[in-house]
């Protein structure tokens, strides 16, 4: 489980191409790969991901992941390339503040990217910017105003909602310490829906059916 508080942007190191179903990638970090145990899951971009490898040093460490069928079809991560840049979080530990919300790395779909605009100039912390995004396929219905919404690992509150667009506000500290600072119109985001609306509608459509 995670908040999706990214803590740290890790970058593409290597990506290796295994068969057509699985692919390997190095990712590089400033986590301290002493503290990464084998089978460790860290999110990458969102994808929860599992530690099959590590090495180097704090701050300059690495650690390496294979992504199946599954997730390639899914997700985003067919497409890195090495540079690219991923938010990373690691799993969150019983004790651990949970300051965003319960993200489970499982990706639902992927959003596209519509509209960036600033909605306040730069300034001493820079500037605040809007993202509108249109959510995949049989996820719109789970997306509500104000609700929590995982997007490339990071949890975000719901601003807007028209169908099956919606929008998020970013302050300048997060568009500095993820990716999104590099976000464009076209871009496709991994999203993940808040578990409780997931499990909420579920419950409804159960209950509708009289089972």
């Amino acid at each position: 489980m995670f908040t999706g508080i990214v803590t740290d942007l890790g970058t593409i190191l290597a990506v290796e191409e295994r068969d057509a179903t699985l692919r390997r990638l190095r990712i590089g970090t400033v986590y301290d790969p002493k503290t990464i145990a084998l089978g460790a899951s860290i999110a990458c971009n969102g994808i929860c991901l599992t530690a099959v490898g590590m090495g180097g040093e704090a701050g300059q460490g690495w650690f390496d992941v294979d992504a199946a069928a599954e997730t390639l079809a899914r997700t985003t991560l067919k497409d890195w390339k090495v540079g690219d840049r991923i938010n990373l979080e690691r799993a969150l530990k019983i004790g651990d503040e949970l300051g965003g919300h319960i993200v489970t790395g499982h990706v639902d779909g992927v959003a596209e990217l519509v509209e960036r605009e600033a909605v306040t100039q730069d300034g001493p912390w820079g500037a605040t910017a809007r993202f509108t995004l249109r959510a995949p396929q049989g996820t719109a219905g789970y997306i509500a105003e104000k609700g929590s919404i995982t997007l490339d690992g990071t949890s975000l509150t719901v601003n807007s909602v028209t169908r099956d667009l919606f929008s998020v506000l970013l302050i300048p500290h997060t568009l500095d310490v993820t990716n999104w600072g590099g976000r464009k119109p076209g871009d496709r985001i991994n999203l993940e829906v808040d578990m409780m609306a997931r499990y909420a509608a579920r419950l409804a459509e159960a209950r509708a059916g009289g089972y």
